[in-house]
């Protein structure tokens, strides 16, 4: 039917990540995929509980998250993730661990996720009273040839799925006739 690749989401907070990757998954699933969907933020709860977002801490959870979809891939299983992922040398290396990886990167300027911010998290975090947020006062280094960009502040959600839908019918990873 298909075989095991990780299908890997990164980007800034509030980018869609979770949005975009919600709905490939249900569409996988619907197809009758064997398929698992790695939440940043339940990762954090359940798997990474306890660090904090210091470097060494975020590439800790980076890796804990790249370790199960690792797993996930070599049995077979569709492993998405979606996790800001901010230090592209350790994305980078689990990339190399895993093997048969698609690189997902949800762009969106500052600007709009602020605006789009309910929590106003960037408001704070610009103010200087958030420390170590990713993308203000910590870095985020960008993919430098993802496989999929997404600009999220412009393109519809539906044209992003389908781009990416293509991109994973393309390359064989999952059967044209889905």
């Amino acid at each position: 039917m298909h075989k095991g690749f990780t299908l890997w989401f990164t980007g800034l907070s509030g980018s869609g990540k979770s949005t975009l990757s919600e709905r490939i998954y249900r569409r996988l699933a619907a197809a009758g995929a064997k398929v698992e969907l790695l939440d940043g933020d339940e990762v954090r709860t359940h798997l990474s509980k306890g660090l904090g977002f210091s470097k060494e801490d975020r590439d800790t959870n980076v890796r804990r998250i790249g370790f199960v979809a690792e797993l996930l891939t070599k049995h077979g299983v569709i492993a998405i993730t979606a996790a800001i992922s901010p230090y592209r040398d350790t994305r980078e290396a689990v990339q190399a661990r895993i093997g048969t990886y698609v690189e997902v990167f949800m762009d969106c300027p500052i600007a709009v996720l602020a605006e789009r911010d309910v929590k106003g998290l960037y408001k704070k975090a610009l103010a200087g009273e958030i420390p170590h947020f990713t993308g203000v006062s910590d870095p985020y280094e960008p993919p430098v040839a993802p496989d999929v960009r997404v600009d999220s502040s412009s393109e519809d959600i539906a044209v992003s799925e389908a781009r990416v839908w293509a991109l994973l019918q393309d390359r064989g990873l999952i059967p044209v006739s889905w």
